[in-house]
C-alpha cells in the first residue's frame, strides 16, 4: 500500500501552474495585473515567438524590497489580502499569491524590482522552480520581470500549445483589454521587436478605444450612464443599426476587471433585438460597478469568469439601462428628421442586411437554354453593372464537393406565378399543389455559384473607386489584414496599406456596392479571426469567402414581377444545389394536396 507524504515545494507550484499557467497569454496577464496592482502608469510588454522564449513585463510601479520581493515568490504570499472577509471587498486583480510561484517553477524566470526610497534593487533568478541567485542590481523604481523558455521544466506542456500566431493573438487581446480597463496607464506591446500598439495615457474611455480600435470604431459609438439600486453602468455602445460580425467589440468589466459574463452580453445582445439585424451583434465597451460582496471573481483560476448573486436584478438592470440610451437615440434621430420634406428618398445605411436596393434584372441572365422565358424590359435594368457574362454559368463549372454532384430532382419546373407576399417569399402554383419560393435564399443560392466559379477561375470582374473608402483597424485585425491581403486582392478587391493600422480600399468587385466595402472587409476579418474561413486550404477558403460575399451580394427589390420571378426560377435550378441556400436553409418548400387536404381537414 503507497504511503501519502506531502509534495516538494517545487512539484506543487508546477501542479498549481497548470490551472493558473495554461498558455503565454496567461503569463502575460498575471504580471500585467500584478503591474497595475502595483499602481503602475506606465506598463510595458514585450514577447517573441508567441510567448515561448521570452516574455517582458516592465512597469513603473512602487516596487519591492528585497525582503518582500524573496517572499513574492513563495506559494499564497500576497500583499492584497489579510483576511477571509477582503474576498468581499476586493478592489485588485490579483489576490491569490500563486502567480509568481507557478510561474517561476515551468520556466526560466528573473526578477528585478526597486522599491521607492531604496538606493540599490534586486534581482531574482529561478530556472525550473529552483532558485540560482540574489544579488543587487541598478534600476529605477518599478519593476521589471523576463520569462525565458517557458514550459521548460514540464515539455509535455508546449506540445499543447497552438501556433506561434495564435499564441501571439492571445496575448494582444489580453494586453489589449487591460489597456481599455485603465485608460490612464501608459501601454506599449512589443511582438518580436515590432511595436504592436503604443496607446499613452487618455483622459477617457474615447480616447483609448479610438488608440486601440481605431478612431472609425470611436466615432459610431455614444456614451451611457446608468445608476440603480447599488449597481452602476458606464461605457459606450454601438448607434442603433450598426453591428459587427462577431462578438470581438462587446467587451464587459465588472468592477474594472475584463470577464467574460453571459449574464452581461447576453443582456446587450436582448437589448439590441430591434436595433441590430438578426445574426449580427451590437458593438459595446460597458463597465458594470457593484458591491464586491454582491459578485464573486474566484469561480476560476483565471478569473475570468464572474458570478453574480442576483443574476435576474443585474441582468434586467442592464437592459433597461442600454434600452433607456438607445430610445433617447432614436428620439433624437427622429427631432432630426422632422424636417421639411424635399421629394428626396432616403437611402439605407451600408450595415443595413435587408437593403431595398434594386437587384440587376435577373431576366438578362438566363441561360440560353432557358430561351422561353421573355426577357425584362431595358427599362428595368438601371442599376445594371455587370457584365452579362458574369451571370452566366455555364456546364463546365468547377468541380464541387460529392453532395454538389447529384442532380437536381426538379428540371425546368412548370410553376405559375401567383405572387409575392410579404416582399420575401414568391408563391407558384404547380401541379402537385402549392409552392413557396424564399427569394433571398435562392438569390444566395445563385450568387454563391456565380462568385465561386469565379474565385476558381481567378477572372473576378471590378470597379475602381473615384474616392478609396478609408479603414481603419485595431491592430490585431490590421496585422491580420497584412497576412491575408494577397488573398483578399485576388477576389476583386484592392486594398493597400496607408498608415499604421490605417488602409484605403480602392477597388472593390462589381457584385458589391461601394458603401458596403468597409463593413464586408471587417466581417471578412471577423471571419478570419473566428476561424471559419481557413487559410491552409485555397480552395476551401474561396468557398467560405464565396459564402460570406453571396449574403452581401444579394439586393432584393420591393416587390418581383412575374419575368423576375420566372428568371429567378430558372437560374436557381439551374445551380448544382438548388434546393437549399449557401448556408443550408431551404430555398423553397412545397405543400402538396396531401397536405392542403389535411390542414384543412378534408
Amino acid at each position: 500500500m503507497a504511503k501519502v507524504r506531502i509534495l516538494p515545494d517545487h512539484v506543487a507550484n508546477q501542479i498549481a501552474a497548470g490551472e493558473v499557467i495554461e498558455r503565454p497569454a496567461a503569463v502575460v496577464k498575471e504580471l500585467v495585473e500584478n503591474a497595475l496592482d502595483a499602481g503602475a502608469t506606465r506598463v510595458e510588454v514585450e514577447f517573441r515567438h508567441g510567448g515561448r522564449s521570452f516574455i517582458r513585463v516592465e512597469d513603473n510601479g512602487g516596487g519591492m524590497a528585497r525582503d518582500d520581493a524573496l517572499l513574492a515568490l513563495e506559494r499564497h504570499a500576497t500583499s492584497k489580502l489579510a483576511v477571509a472577509a477582503d474576498l468581499d471587498r476586493l478592489h485588485t486583480f490579483g489576490f491569490r499569491g500563486e502567480a509568481l510561484p507557478s510561474i517561476a517553477s515551468i520556466a526560466r524566470f528573473t526578477l528585478q524590482t526597486r522599491a521607492t526610497g531604496d538606493e540599490a534593487g534586486t534581482e531574482i533568478l529561478v530556472n525550473g522552480g529552483k532558485l540560482v541567485h540574489v544579488r543587487e542590481c541598478g534600476r529605477p523604481v518599478g519593476t521589471r520581470i523576463e520569462v525565458a523558455d517557458l514550459f521548460n521544466s514540464v515539455p509535455a506542456r508546449r506540445k499543447f500549445l497552438k501556433t506561434d500566431a495564435t499564441e501571439a493573438a492571445h496575448i494582444v487581446a489580453g494586453v489589449r483589454l487591460h489597456a481599455l480597463a485603465c485608460p490612464r496607464v501608459a501601454f506599449t506591446l512589443i511582438e518580436d521587436g515590432r511595436v504592436v500598439f503604443r496607446s499613452p495615457q487618455c483622459a477617457d474611455l474615447v480616447g483609448r478605444v479610438a488608440e486601440i480600435f481605431g478612431r472609425q470604431l470611436a466615432a459610431e459609438l455614444v456614451p451611457v450612464e446608468a445608476t440603480e439600486a447599488g449597481q452602476r453602468l458606464t461605457g459606450l455602445i454601438g448607434r442603433p443599426g450598426l453591428g459587427r460580425a462577431t462578438r470581438h467589440e462587446l467587451v464587459t468589466f465588472v468592477n474594472g476587471r475584463p470577464v467574460d459574463s453571459r449574464t452581461l452580453s447576453y443582456a446587450v445582445i436582448e437589448s439590441y433585438h430591434e436595433s441590430v439585424p438578426r445574426g449580427r451583434y451590437p458593438m459595446a465597451f460597458l463597465f458594470f460597478e457593484c458591491d464586491p460582496a454582491a459578485v464573486d471573481v474566484n469561480v476560476h483560476p483565471a478569473k475570468r469568469e464572474v458570478r453574480f448573486r442576483s443574476e435576474p436584478a443585474v441582468r434586467g438592470f442592464v437592459i433597461r439601462s442600454v434600452l433607456a440610451r438607445l430610445r433617447e437615440i432614436a428620439e433624437c434621430g427622429r427631432r432630426s428628421a422632422e424636417l421639411p420634406a424635399t421629394g428626396g428618398e432616403q437611402r439605407p445605411t451600408s450595415n443595413n442586411q435587408h437593403p431595398t436596393s434594386g437587384l440587376p434584372p435577373l431576366a438578362s441572365a438566363i441561360p440560353h437554354s432557358a430561351s422561353h422565358v421573355p426577357p425584362a424590359p431595358a427599362s428595368a435594368s438601371p442599376h445594371s453593372a455587370i457584365p452579362h457574362s458574369a451571370f452566366h454559368l455555364p456546364n463546365s463549372a468547377a468541380p464541387a464537393p460529392p453532395i454538389e454532384n447529384q442532380e437536381s430532382p426538379i428540371q425546368n419546373p412548370s410553376w405559375r406565378f401567383l405572387g409575392v407576399a410579404h416582399g420575401d417569399y414568391a408563391l407558384f402554383e404547380t401541379a402537385a399543389g402549392l409552392v413557396l419560393l424564399d427569394r433571398r435564399a435562392a438569390h444566395e443560392r445563385v450568387w454563391f455559384e456565380r462568385l465561386r466559379e469565379q474565385f476558381g477561375s481567378g477572372t473576378v470582374p471590378g470597379q475602381r473607386l473615384l474616392l478609396p473608402q478609408p479603414l481603419e483597424l485595431d491592430p490585431v485585425a490590421a496585422a491580420l489584414l497584412l497576412e491575408r491581403l494577397k488573398f483578399i486582392n485576388a477576389h476583386g478587391f484592392e486594398v493597400t496599406e496607408f498608415g499604421r493600422n490605417f488602409f484605403r480600399i480602392e477597388a472593390v468587385p462589381d457584385w458589391m456596392e461601394p458603401g458596403d466595402a468597409e463593413p464586408f472587409v471587417r466581417d471578412l476579418l471577423g471571419a478570419l479571426r473566428d476561424g471559419r474561413i481557413q487559410g491552409g486550404n485555397l480552395d476551401a477558403a474561396r468557398e467560405q469567402f464565396a459564402r460570406l460575399a453571396a449574403a452581401r451580394a444579394v439586393r432584393l427589390s420591393a416587390a418581383g414581377g412575374e419575368e423576375q420571378m420566372r428568371a429567378l426560377v430558372t437560374q436557381l435550378f439551374a445551380t448544382r444545389v438548388p434546393l437549399t441556400s449557401p448556408a443550408g436553409r431551404p430555398t423553397f418548400i412545397e405543400l402538396n394536396h396531401g397536405e392542403l387536404a389535411r390542414r384543412f381537414q378534408r
